[in-house]
C-alpha cells in the first residue's frame, strides 16, 4: 500500500517506522520545516521525505499524492490536518484519509464532509479505555459503517446500571439500535429478548450514530 504521511513530528515519525517495518508499504513523509525534513531524510531509511507545506495542493501533488492509497494528516495543528484531509479527499480523490485530532474540542469537525474517513482522537481513546476498564458504562466505538451513518459499539454494563437483572426486551432500547452479542467472561451470548443483562457484561451493538449516546445511557 502507498501511504503519504503529512507531519514529521513524533507521531509522523513513529507511524513511518511502523509502516516500513511491515515491509509491505511505500511511505512518503511531508514535513514543512526544512531542518526537520533534512534530519528525517537521513534517519528514516526507506521513507521518501519531502520538504513542503502539506496544506499547499502543489506540494501534495509534487509529493505524489495522486498515486497513494491513503493519507495520514498528523501535524500538531488541527486546522492544518483538516485542510490536508479536505484536499486529499476532494481535490485528489484519495481512497482513505486519517486525521489526528489534537484538541478534543475540535473533534466534531473531523467528519467525512471534511474529507476525514478515520478521525484519531488519542485523548478520547485513552479516556474510553480507562472507563471501560472500571466498568462505568463506557461506550467504545469500534467500527464506522457506511461513512459513519451507523457504528458498531461496545458498551460495558455498569454495576449500578438500571439494566442489570432485566431482560433485553424490557430495556426500551432506542430505535435503530440492535444488540448483536453479549460477552460474559469466556462466553459469547447471541442475545434474544429473554436474555438477562448482568453487571460487567460487554454488549456489542449496531446503532445509528445519532442514537449512540441514548443507547449508552441504558447501560450506565
Amino acid at each position: 500500500m502507498k501511504v503519504m504521511i503529512v507531519g514529521g513530528g513524533t507521531v509522523g515519525q513513529n507511524l513511518s517506522y511502523f509502516l516500513i517495518e511491515q515491509q509491505r508499504h511505500t511511505v512518503t513523509l511531508v514535513e514543512k520545516q526544512e531542518q526537520v525534513a533534512r534530519q528525517l531524510a537521513s534517519e528514516l531509511r526507506g521513507v521518501t521525505v519531502v520538504e513542503g507545506d502539506g496544506c499547499d495542493p502543489a506540494v501534495l501533488r509534487d509529493a505524489g499524492v495522486e498515486g497513494v492509497d491513503a493519507v495520514a494528516a498528523v501535524t500538531g495543528d488541527d486546522e492544518d490536518n483538516l485542510v490536508i484531509s479536505l484536499l486529499s479527499k476532494r481535490e485528489f480523490r484519495v481512497g482513505r484519509v486519517a486525521a489526528r485530532i489534537n484538541n478534543p474540542k475540535n473533534a466534531w469537525l473531523f467528519t467525512t464532509r471534511m474529507g476525514v474517513d478515520v478521525p484519531v482522537d488519542a485523548t478520547r481513546l485513552i479516556a474510553r479505555s480507562l472507563e471501560a476498564d472500571i466498568n462505568i458504562g463506557a461506550v467504545v466505538r469500534m467500527l464506522k459503517l457506511r461513512e459513519g451513518q451507523a457504528t458498531l459499539v461496545e458498551l460495558t454494563v455498569a454495576t449500578r446500571s438500571s439494566a442489570v437483572g432485566k431482560q433485553i426486551q424490557a430495556l426500551g432500547l432506542p430505535p435503530e439500535c440492535i444488540l448483536v452479542a453479549v460477552l460474559r467472561g469466556d462466553m459469547v451470548i447471541i442475545p434474544a429478548g429473554e436474555t438477562i443483562i448482568q453487571a460487567g457484561d460487554q454488549v456489542l451493538a449496531i446503532a445509528r450514530l445519532e442514537r449512540e449516546a441514548e443507547l449508552a445511557e441504558r447501560f450506565q
